[in-house]
């Protein structure tokens, strides 16, 4: 019975329903970006960090766990890596923020490329002059580039030569020595990746490293993926508060609204409700009942948009956001669409069930 008065309102006032169930779905599908660009961002950066091939990495003093570095570190700490038991390759690597959250990266490519394969290219290839830079293929999609254009990168114009495939260290790469000209790092790196002559010595080598270079952060790459996460993002919980503050905020005013106005509409039929023997916990939970429905149905609709966002993200702007769908906050963002739902209904709940039958079924 409550089903059908609830499915036969919502079907007699289809506008009404339709943008009060678009309004819920707006703050799901806005926790559910933010949360899913997060994730996508950090699994694409650890992505590009494992692709590396290397067992070690170590890091400038001082430095956080997440985040560029700058490049603090002086390239002779390569040479010694390089002489230490167990390591079989050692290359430095220099990064710099350029635009936004997109890094040109420097490599010393030979190196690097026996330490990870080297790279996929979908064009051209390694470089081949000076002037030359690498870029890869989302980034390269994104601005509508190819081999042979220009681009202007760290104030300087340069040469694709190559388009790689993404996930591979850093969207643009350049070598390292021009790099470091450039941003006057000179002889200096950012990050250090060793390559062992076997993953089972990984433990003892970072043990016998942090022994000779205590001040320097040193994880086998193992321990660094594991605390590679979105709660390490500065102020990453505190931005996702306010998102889900916001999201209270707007599912409560929706809903009230869409109730209050309901219950206008529906003054004569609550009054024949009433006085066909309807309590008024009967007219509460018949309004909040209709609230929640709404607020499932926002919610579909909310995660179905949020395929959406992902699909308009990976089409507009492939190498400057990435998002995931992160089915495990669906729930969570459900739960929090509903309770705003259900305290949205109480007024307007508890107003219609205040109402007098006989002033109800005299209502024009």
């Amino acid at each position: 019975m409550t089903f059908t008065l609830i499915f036969e309102n919502m079907r007699y006032r289809p506008l009404r329903s339709l943008l009060s169930a678009l309004l819920i779905a707006i703050p799901v599908t806005l926790i559910l970006t933010i949360v899913g660009m997060s994730e996508g961002m950090i699994e694409d950066s650890k992505q590009r960090t494992k692709s590396t091939n290397a067992d070690i990495m170590i890091r400038p003093p001082n430095s956080s766990i997440v985040g560029f570095s700058g490049a603090p570190m002086s390239e002779k700490l390569v040479a010694w890596a390089r002489r230490q038991p167990h390591v079989a390759l050692a290359t430095g690597v220099i990064f710099v923020p350029v635009n936004g959250l997109t890094a040109v990266s420097g490599v010393h490519l030979a190196e690097f490329t026996e330490m990870s394969g080297g790279f996929d290219y979908v064009e051209g290839g390694p470089f081949q002059q000076p002037g030359d830079i690498l870029v890869d293929d989302q980034y390269a999609a994104e601005r509508k580039l190819h081999v042979g254009d220009t681009i202007t990168v760290l104030n300087h114009p340069w040469r694709i030569c190559g388009i790689f495939e993404h996930g591979k260290l850093a969207r643009i790469i350049l070598p390292i020595e021009v790099v470091q000209d450039l941003t006057s790092n000179k002889g200096q790196v950012s990050f250090i990746y060793l390559k062992l002559d076997d993953p089972a010595n990984t433990n003892a080598v970072v043990d016998s490293l942090h022994r000779q270079l205590d001040s320097y952060p040193i994880y086998s790459m193992a321990e660094y993926l594991s605390v590679f996460t979105p709660e390490r993002l500065p102020y990453f919980s505190t931005f996702l508060k306010v998102v889900v503050g916001i999201a209270v905020v707007i599912g409560f005013a929706v809903v009230c609204l869409s109730m209050y106005m309901a219950v206008l509409q529906r003054t004569r039929e609550i009054g024949i409700l009433k006085s066909l023997g309807a309590s008024r916990g009967y007219i509460l939970g018949l309004i909040v009942a209709e609230a929640i429905f709404m607020g499932v149905v926002g919610t579909a609709a909310g995660i179905g948009l949020s395929f959406v966002a992902r699909w308009l993200i990976h089409t507009l702007v492939p190498a400057s956001l990435t998002q995931a769908i992160v089915t495990s906050w669906w729930p969570k963002a459900g739960v929090i669409v509903l309770v705003a739902s259900i305290l949205g209904a109480l007024y307007p709940g508890l107003r219609a069930a205040r109402q007098d039958p006989i002033e109800a079924l005299a209502y024009e």
